[in-house]
C-alpha cells in the first residue's frame, strides 16, 4: 500500500539518491520499541517491510495507537524540526526491515543542498501534517462526545 507520505510518491525521484546514499539497513523484532514520546529524536527509517504502530501517551491510559504504518512510509519526522523530541512513539508490530537515517547527516545535506532541503522539507511537513490529523481523529473516535468528531 502506498500513501500520499511514502517515499516514492512524496519525494521527487531525483532526491532519493542523495537520501538513499545515507542509509543504513536494520531490522526489527515484533514488539521493539524504535522510540519513546518525548526523548531525543536523532534518526528516521523507511519501512522496508512490516509494519509500525504509532502510539502517543495518553495518562492513566495504554498509548493510543495513531496509525499503522508499512511499505515506503517515513518512520518519525521530529528530528526536522528543533527542539529534535519525539512527538509519538513507535513499536514493531510485526517483524520490520527498514532503512535508517542519521538525522544529522540528513539536516548537513538540506542545508549544503537548498533544492534537496526543500524537497525534504515539504516531504517531512506533509508527513508531520497527516500525522497530526490522524491523531487528532483517533482521540476523537476514543475520548469525544459521541457525534462531537464531524465537520463543521
Amino acid at each position: 500500500m502506498t500513501s500520499a507520505t511514502a517515499m516514492t510518491t512524496a519525494l521527487p525521484a531525483e532526491q532519493r539518491p542523495p537520501l538513499m546514499r545515507l542509509a543504513r539497513e536494520v531490522a526489527f523484532e515484533t514488539g521493539t520499541r524504535l522510540f519513546e514520546e518525548g526523548r531525543r529524536a536523532d534518526r528516521f527509517w523507511i519501512v522496508r517491510t512490516g509494519t509500525i504502530a504509532l502510539d502517543l501517551h495518553v495518562p492513566g491510559r495504554r498509548p493510543a495507537v495513531i496509525e499503522t504504518l508499512g511499505h515506503g512510509e517515513l518512520i518519525g519526522w521530529s528530528w526536522h524540526f528543533p527542539p529534535y523530541l519525539w512527538h509519538l512513539g513507535a513499536e514493531a508490530t510485526s517483524p520490520v526491515r527498514a532503512w535508517e537515517f542519521d538525522a544529522g547527516s540528513v539536516r548537513a545535506m538540506c542545508a549544503a543542498d537548498p533544492e534537496f532541503g526543500r524537497a525534504i522539507a515539504t516531504w517531512v511537513g506533509r508527513v508531520a501534517a497527516q500525522r497530526l490529523h490522524a491523531s487528532r481523529v483517533r482521540l476523537l473516535d476514543l475520548y469525544a462526545p459521541y457525534g462531537s468528531g464531524g465537520p463543521a
